[in-house]
């Protein structure tokens, strides 16, 4: 099956909202997306037009979307378009809605933190990982600093 696959990079424009229904979260929201271009008259960048679509997420994507999402926060949203058409009140209405499978905040717009959730099971509890060793291993015959330690001084290069 052929499906249209976009990635919009844009800002949330309304609160997510969320539901819990009976095959699972849902969530929605209101992702505006403005075109920039140079305006070699004013030599600046313009807003050009602004497009909305409703990003709906399920499941976990959902519940994490509702937790994670602000009005005003620029997101990268990468999913299905899917464009419908109907006739309200006498008028044919167009809108475009994109199924998620994947939301996050643009960092090249500011930062973020990461925060990853637990899958336990029932009952069950969740293994923990160590966390890793960044750290560059000290060259042979130099003393290991202790952990939690001043790191060692860098060596003069002549």
């Amino acid at each position: 099956m052929n499906e249209t696959m976009i990635c919009a990079v844009g800002n949330v424009a309304t609160r997510p909202v969320y539901r819990e229904l009976a095959n699972g979260a849902s969530a929605r929201f209101r992702l505006a997306v403005t075109a920039r271009y140079w305006d070699r008259e004013r030599n600046g960048w313009t807003d050009g037009h602004t497009n909305f679509f409703t990003v709906w997420a399920g499941r976990q994507l959902a519940t994490n979307a509702a937790a994670s999402l602000s009005v005003g926060e620029p997101v990268v949203v990468q999913g299905r378009l899917k464009v419908r058409t109907d006739v309200r009140d006498g008028q044919s209405r167009t809108s475009a809605d994109i199924d998620a499978v994947a939301i996050g905040h643009d960092l090249a717009r500011g930062t973020s933190a990461f925060r990853r959730t637990s899958r336990a099971e029932a009952g069950a509890p969740s293994p923990r990982r160590p966390e890793p060793d960044w750290r560059t291993p000290a060259p042979e015959g130099t003393a290991e600093p202790a952990p939690g330690g001043p790191e060692p001084e860098p060596a003069a290069v002549t």
